[in-house]
């Protein structure tokens, strides 16, 4: 089983399969050099990125992020302004990689970082391989690394096989028939059954604490997006529009217009502009769908009449839940099947987590999450100039909006509907395998072609 822990990450933008899981892979294989006594003996590492991570990767910043993790940063506690200033370090001539935070190596960038942009390696779009040599030009170790979305990674070896759990959970289920019927059984929502299985890990106190940090950088993350002005990196000159569109929502609240109601627009491209920009942002589930959930979750603490920390618990709980059918039955990668995976699948948890803090039954919550993605099957991944702004940031933004409707209109009704969540899953993954490489995050196809390279 996976864990809420699982599908919520803290960590930095713009993206979890381009930035946090190379910057995972990385840290991790620089790790192992050091266990098994190699470090020491290093002279050279080699970065190879292929497919959507070489294609894409300028825009997402993966060498930036891969060179850190090499360095022995994490995602969870790096500085995101170290970032880029100690990447540029490392790709001049003659530069010193301090391999696992500790053991220096010369490094030169321009060498020893290659882009395969047209090669793909054979079982994921984003894949890696990281190479140490001694002195001599000997190989020492090498590791083939995919990041298979929302920032998990696995090795060449581990593709394709099972997780180890640390322990064997009272209620594990690997469709949404099989969570319904624990809940039906038990008499107990999605949240209790994801919070029993927690349980197995780590106390019950360990997860609420978890839980409520999860949502306190959420909150932190909307108000931040709020206050910063200026344009987005990556030479488009996108305008950072959250703070103006609410300057402009106070106003129009304090006139006493009731009509326009976009706060969760807002809220999520407040969010979607922090991840942009590379800030601290949670992977929900992954980053280029980042603005969704803590929309969602601030719609609901803000707005809604039985909002408390209990709802703030039973919204994320459920959203995971949703998420981890996703995960487990299709993917959360855009590199895989198109955005449908990412704003979708994140669409899709929001939309169940609201029905559930709203009040839905059982069968009501899971209506919402399967409205919420019929309407997003097919979404292409068509980042302009592979970067995390266009059309990603509005794009999160009208998911956020639908996410809340999906699940009132879900409430109105007695929950009875044609498509189960598990058919819409599977025909979100079969979709996925049909839709043309180039809608899958390469920047090759969609806006991204159409919009073009911006003048310099």
């Amino acid at each position: 089983m996976l864990s809420v822990f699982d599908m919520f990450k803290i960590g930095i933008g713009p993206s979890s399969s381009h930035t946090v899981g190379p910057m995972v892979a990385a840290r991790r294989f620089a790790g192992q050099l050091t266990t098994e006594g190699l470090a020491g003996r290093a002279g050279r590492i080699v970065v190879d990125l292929y497919g959507s991570l070489a294609l894409t990767g300028k825009g997402h910043g993966t060498v930036e992020a891969t060179l850190n993790g090499l360095e022995g940063r994490a995602p969870r506690t790096v500085d995101p302004a170290i970032i880029v200033p100690r990447a540029r370090a490392l790709m001049q001539p003659d530069a010193t990689l301090m391999l696992d935070g500790r053991q220096p190596v010369p490094f030169d960038g321009r060498r020893d970082v290659v882009l395969h942009m047209h090669e793909f390696l054979p079982r994921h779009a984003n894949g890696m391989r990281l190479s140490a040599f001694d002195d001599q030009g000997g190989l020492l170790a090498r590791e083939v690394y995919y990041s298979v979305g929302g920032g998990f990674i696995v090795s060449d070896a581990e593709f394709g096989q099972a997780a180890a759990t640390a322990a064997d959970v009272p209620y594990p289920f690997a469709s949404a028939a099989e969570l319904m019927a624990h809940c039906q059984r038990e008499g107990r929502t999605i949240a209790d059954i994801v919070m029993a299985n927690e349980t197995s890990w780590r106390s019950e106190a360990e997860v609420r604490a978890g839980l409520f940090e999860i949502a306190a950088v959420m909150k932190d993350c909307i108000e931040s997006g709020c206050r910063q002005e200026g344009d987005l990196p990556g030479g488009y000159g996108v305008k950072r529009r959250a703070p103006a569109i609410f300057r402009r929502m106070v106003s129009l609240q304090l006139a006493g217009r009731t009509d326009v109601m976009l706060w969760p627009m807002l809220y999520a491209i407040a969010v979607s502009e922090e991840n942009a920009n590379g800030g601290r942002i949670v992977t929900a589930p992954t980053n280029g769908a980042a603005g969704i959930i803590p929309s969602v979750l601030q719609y609901y603490r803000n707005f809604h009449p039985r909002a408390g920390d209990e709802g703030v618990v039973e919204f994320l709980l459920t959203a995971a839940a949703v998420g981890m059918l996703y995960k487990m039955n299709a993917s959360i990668s855009g590199a895989e099947v198109g955005c449908q995976g990412e704003v979708g699948v994140a669409c899709s948890m929001a939309s169940a987590a609201y029905c559930a803090v709203s009040g839905g039954n059982l069968a009501q919550v899971e209506n919402a999450a399967e409205i919420a993605m019929e309407h997003h099957l097919g979404l292409t991944c068509d980042p302009v100039g592979g970067l995390v702004q266009i059309p990603c940031v509005e794009r999160n933004g009208v998911a956020a909006e639908k996410a809340i409707k999906c699940a009132q209109l879900a409430i109105l009704e007695d929950g009875q509907h044609k498509v189960s969540l598990d058919q819409v899953i599977e025909t979100m993954y079969r979709t996925g395998m049909d839709m043309q490489n180039k809608y899958k995050e390469t920047s090759l196809g969609g806006l991204a072609l159409t919009v073009g390279v911006p003048a310099c």
